[in-house]
């Protein structure tokens, strides 16, 4: 059987862009417009504020669900990404969001749910970015240690 029932994708997106953070009306509406443009059907939508600093959003549709934490303060958004449509391709989604919140790191986790190839789907892939500028910061300041020890 050579079958993959879902592809669930995970993000982990920090030192994100505040004032994307505070937009709650803004992120709604890229959702709902990723979730249109994607041709998923929508069951059930909700945002609840868990607290001041905390704020979830619940996308249930017939291809799977999509959750995502806001935590303003730390300047961080988990997502969760479950998807069960043939062809389904989270990272598009996650793109849009990326360019959205602007992390300065972004780290994903992605599964292939039911593989029945021999159990790939418990070998999840993961891949960490780093946001351009603070790669550069983190390589000088590599270079600056590395000098500073050679003088010594």
């Amino acid at each position: 059987m050579n079958t993959i029932v879902a592809r669930h994708m995970s993000a982990d997106m920090y030192a994100c862009k505040a004032s994307a953070l505070a937009d709650e009306p803004a992120l709604q509406e890229l959702l709902s417009r990723l979730m249109g443009n994607a041709g998923f059907h929508l069951c059930a939508a909700d945002m609840q504020t868990v607290s001041e600093d905390h704020a979830a959003f619940l996308l249930l549709m017939e291809e799977g669900h999509f959750v995502i934490h806001l935590y303003r303060q730390l300047r961080y958004v988990a997502v969760d990404i479950f998807l069960c449509a043939e062809g389904a391709a989270p990272e598009k989604i996650l793109q849009s969001l990326r360019d959205h919140f602007r992390p300065e790191k972004f780290r994903t986790t992605y599964l292939k749910r039911g593989d029945f190839k021999g159990g790939q789907d418990m070998k999840p892939q993961v891949k960490t970015h780093l946001a351009p500028l603070r790669r550069i910061h983190n390589t000088g300041a590599k270079v600056i240690r590395l000098l500073a020890h050679r003088r010594h």
